[in-house]
């Protein structure tokens, strides 16, 4: 390109030569007042055009408008090859929106944290990552007005300042272009020349990941126009491309009137489906594939091995740490015949006394999940875990709370057992339908909470195994039912446990070798354990076997039976939670398919939370759980067990032999 071209006809060129597809097909889009975006590559343009980058870059307000103009002049070459079909209209509004990803500008100073907005950036492309908050009404607002000069009748557009509340201010004299200059002070207003823009107002807040301890997160308010407006609600991750301003705060009597920062977007980009925190490699992949190689003939050894990295500084808790796997992983979400979604999140509860390390896993799970909020029972509200109405410039609005940010990924809530009893109530739609519905303030609609909960609570005093569940912990059986796991954890006095835990801490300080050297056979560790579950989430959508679900089957059966004090427990939701729980450990064991082992699997992890087992001694108090030494060994005594309760299955032989079990 000639540096003697004007900016104008420089952006069209690259337009034409790099965007001709898109501009074709906005030319044959038959809608003519519709705006259409038009996302164009940072990169490429610093490639082809680095003087006129660096002007979009340093000047974004002038130079952005300009390309505007650009994509309308380069579609309107595009349309002339057209003609002869007929098919091309001629289109008003076409809206440059600037990718940044993968430029040389994703570094701190045009990629800032929120919290780190300065004076500095005022007036620069910036790009902030962040969650949205708050999503304010629909409006309209008068874009830009047509003014000729009555002493040389030059036309020229005016544009709203966002700094004084979009109001329009004339020039001083004309700004003409011509040689000679005019000077002319007197405009007159040409009828019918406003345009109007779509406009709507929303709140980012940064990532909770990225503070240290004891730092706010701080917002930012976000203006988006024409066709971004309306594409996120609140609970998005988001990135937004756009210049930074500021706005007079609105006049409100006894309060100092000051300029509030502001963005004015650009660009916005979703980023809930993308995993962009976790990056997981071929090689990776490789080393997953190849680690259950090793373990082809002892493939629960295989699992322990992986159970064991989390939460490494808790000795033993078996039952815990795969009561933690299981729920993190996850089932498959379906449709029934009904077409009524069956969730696929399994929620947990670990009921225990203190110093029994509930909310160490807590920690642990939320710096596993690739989105997680934490939160503690008395310090939140109904309408700090769901939604808040609040009022902004005379306008309500709703602000989203813990359940609504941790859309699709984890919400834990330590001391459940402080929060009110109608705080408690507000979740129950939210951990079933997994939506909660709003009215407030004349503000009717649904949200999104397709999240995990991990709650973690004291028992209402002593622990009494002779009363329910509902009693112990003065939880409802409706909110119980609920819970896909409830673990009782009981500090009971075994000087045997005591000396193999205090023995434990004490040589904690000690360096682990394999940890450090990427061995995988002994403790995963917290990267490698992150990845993979991440990976199994996203690959595996495994089937039940008919073995499987004849198994649980049987089980649900003999439990709806046997029921007496855990009736809260013992409803069709266990039968779901039996199925989502034999889902999450096929994917835990790296397979498709569920087969019997999986089924025994999610059977021992329910019977470890009922208070009164349907299948006598088959699991034992959950804090003194302890890996094995031969845990293939092991499941084959407790697989005979549970047949042997079940009771004569369909399609299983009446004797089942011991190598058939160890298989």
């Amino acid at each position: 390109m000639k540096d003697d071209l004007d900016p104008v006809k420089r952006l069209a060129t690259f337009l034409i030569i790099r965007h001709s597809d898109e501009l074709r097909s906005i030319s044959l889009s038959p809608d003519l007042k519709l705006h259409y975006p038009l996302s164009v590559d940072f990169a490429l343009l610093m490639d082809d055009d680095p003087l006129i980058a660096h002007l979009v870059f340093s000047q974004p307000t002038e130079y952005l408008r300009l390309f505007d103009q650009a994509a309308v002049w380069a579609h309107k070459v595009i349309l002339e090859d057209l003609k002869d079909s007929n098919k091309g209209i001629k289109k008003e509004f076409i809206h440059v929106r600037i990718d940044i990803s993968g430029s040389p500008l994703e570094c701190p100073e045009t990629f800032p944290r929120i919290g780190c907005v300065r004076v500095k950036h005022r007036g620069m492309l910036l790009t902030l990552k962040g969650t949205v908050i708050r999503s304010g009404a629909i409006k309209m607002y008068e874009g830009e007005r047509c003014y000729m000069c009555l002493k040389c009748q030059h036309n020229f557009l005016v544009f709203p300042d966002i700094e004084t509340r979009n109001s329009i201010k004339l020039p001083s004299h004309c700004p003409s272009q011509r040689s000679k200059a005019c000077g002319g002070t007197k405009f007159k207003y040409l009828e019918g020349s406003i345009t109007c823009h779509d406009y709507q107002e929303i709140k980012i807040q940064e990532s909770t990941h990225v503070l240290g301890v004891g730092a706010i997160p701080r917002s930012i308010p976000v203006i988006l126009k024409d066709d971004l407006v309306d594409i996120v609600k609140a609970g998005d991750d988001v990135i937004v491309t756009g210049i930074l301003t500021a706005k007079w705060s609105p006049d409100i009597k006894d309060v100092r009137c000051d300029l509030d920062p502001v963005m004015v977007a650009n660009n916005v980009r979703r980023t809930n489906e993308l995993k962009s925190d976790i990056d997981i490699p071929d090689d990776v992949i490789t080393e997953f594939k190849h680690f259950w190689s090793n373990f082809k003939d002892t493939p629960l050894k295989g699992r322990n091995a992986i159970l064991r990295g989390i939460c490494p500084q808790i000795f033993g808790l078996f039952t815990v740490k795969l009561a933690v796997a299981l729920t993190l992983i996850g089932g498959v979400q379906h449709v029934d015949a009904s077409g009524t979604k069956v969730r696929g999140e399994s929620h947990l509860l670990l009921v225990g006394d203190p110093g029994t390390g509930k909310s160490q896993f807590l920690k642990f799970a939320a710096k596993l999940s690739n989105r997680s909020v934490i939160t503690t029972g008395l310090g939140s509200t109904s309408a700090g875990l769901t939604v808040t109405a609040v009022k902004d410039g005379g306008e309500w609005m709703l602000e989203a709370g813990a359940l609504v940010l941790a859309d699709g990924g984890l919400c834990c809530i330590d001391e459940f057992d402080s929060m009110r009893e109608h705080d408690r109530a507000t979740i129950h739609e939210a951990m079933e339908q997994q939506t909660i519905s709003v009215a407030k303030a004349g503000l009717v609609t649904t949200l999104n909470t397709r999240t995990i909960v991990f709650g973690a609570t004291n028992p209402k005093g002593h622990y009494d195994p002779d009363q329910s569940l509902s009693i112990n912990t003065a939880l409802s059986g409706p909110l119980l039912s609920r819970f896909d796991i409830v673990l009782v954890l009981l500090d009971t006095k075994n000087p045997e446990w005591d000396g193999v835990v205090s023995s434990h801490i004490l040589s904690e300080g000690e360096p682990n070798k394999d940890e450090h050297n990427g061995n995988l056979s002994n403790i995963w560790p917290f990267s490698m354990l992150r990845r993979y579950i991440q990976f199994v989430k996203g690959y595996f959508k495994p089937v039940l076997s008919k073995e499987a679900e004849t198994v649980i089957s049987s089980y649900y059966q003999l439990q709806r039976r046997s029921a007496t004090q855990n009736a809260a427990r013992t409803t069709v939701r266990m039968l779901e939670s039996l199925i989502r729980l034999a889902q999450a450990h096929a994917r835990l064991m790296f397979r498709n398919e569920v087969t019997r082992l999986d089924a025994i699997t999610a059977i021992l992890c329910i019977e470890s939370s009922m208070t009164t087992s349907a299948i006598v001694d088959s699991v034992g108090n959950a804090l003194h759980s302890n890996f094995t030494e031969n845990p293939d060994m092991e499941y084959a005594k407790q697989e005979s067990l549970i047949l042997e309760k079940l009771g004569p299955i369909d399609g299983f032989p009446e004797q089942v032999s011991m190598e058939g079990l160890s298989r």
